[in-house]
């Protein structure tokens, strides 16, 4: 039986963009050495680079965790913890990062410091605690948290299309055999989700990767914050962005290798 025309395409088709874009790569990486301006520029931008890293880890596992449980309560048995999922997820979803991570900074941490204030009133009075001012959440955490959030309804969706993605079979067989609900999810749905939930998952950590340079509107310095400074005092703005799209690229093409590489690993795992 011949190969599909998909498959032997896929098959056939050499990473020749790859090639391309190591060389690419390379002819800039000579420019950083041997060009004073865009060395400066280089030396600037990349003290970012550590800020940009932290800040996508901490938002994106936060937000596979708060995920997950919003998917296994649209999943629960219950209607009302399904709406409560479904709410959560049509709701955040509606809304852009951007505005997200403003209504998070300058609203929802005065609101949450706020709460936090009134619950711990007694131990204040009493003088166990001391009550904390908005300016001691930082506006880097502030960040992690709208984007916690942001990606959190995505990432829920993923979880649920994966759990169902499940044989129902299956999961009645297991019942069969006397598997307490936990155990079904850890020993039968979870090992056969993953592997329809880590390919979208990794393009959502790809993707933040990229979105956590929004958090340069509220001064966090990142690799985009960096560059914008550098380029507001220096006025050298090609150079800079130039700098900023070639750190960009490296870090996102060099994530995005990786990650196809064990999803192909996974797929060769005998199921």
């Amino acid at each position: 039986m011949a190969p599909q025309p998909s498959l032997r395409h896929e098959k056939d088709d050499r990473p020749w963009w790859l090639v391309v874009l190591v060389l690419i790569g390379l002819i800039l990486a000579v420019v950083i050495i041997t060009n004073d301006i865009y060395t400066q520029v280089f030396r600037t931008v990349v003290n970012g680079a550590g800020i940009t890293v932290f800040v996508t880890l901490v938002a994106f596992m936060l937000a596979t965790v708060l995920g997950l449980g919003i998917a296994l309560l649209g999943v629960a048995d219950s209607i009302v913890l399904r709406q409560i999922a479904r709410f959560y997820i049509e709701i955040i979803r509606g809304i852009p990062i951007l505005v997200l991570l403003f209504y998070i900074a300058f609203v929802g941490a005065p609101g949450l410091v706020a709460a936090y204030n009134f619950i711990i009133t007694p131990l204040v009075k009493s003088g166990v605690a001391e009550p904390i001012l908005v300016r001691d959440l930082s506006l880097m955490w502030r960040a992690i948290i709208a984007l916690m959030i942001g990606y959190s309804s995505f990432i829920a969706e993923i979880f649920r299309a994966g759990f169902q993605s499940v044989d129902i079979g299956q999961i009645e067989a297991a019942k069969s055999l006397g598997l307490s609900r936990y155990r079904r999810f850890r020993l039968v749905v979870f090992p056969q989700a993953i592997r329809v939930i880590f390919p979208p998952l990794s393009n959502d950590f790809v993707s933040m990767v990229k979105d956590s340079s929004l958090v340069s509107v509220l001064g966090v310095a990142d690799i985009t914050q960096m560059g914008k400074v550098y380029a507001s005092g220096s006025f050298r703005f090609f150079e800079t962005y130039s700098i900023v799209t070639y750190i960009y690229l490296i870090l996102t093409i060099g994530l995005s290798l990786a990650l196809r590489r064990i999803e192909k690993k996974m797929k060769q795992k005998p199921r």
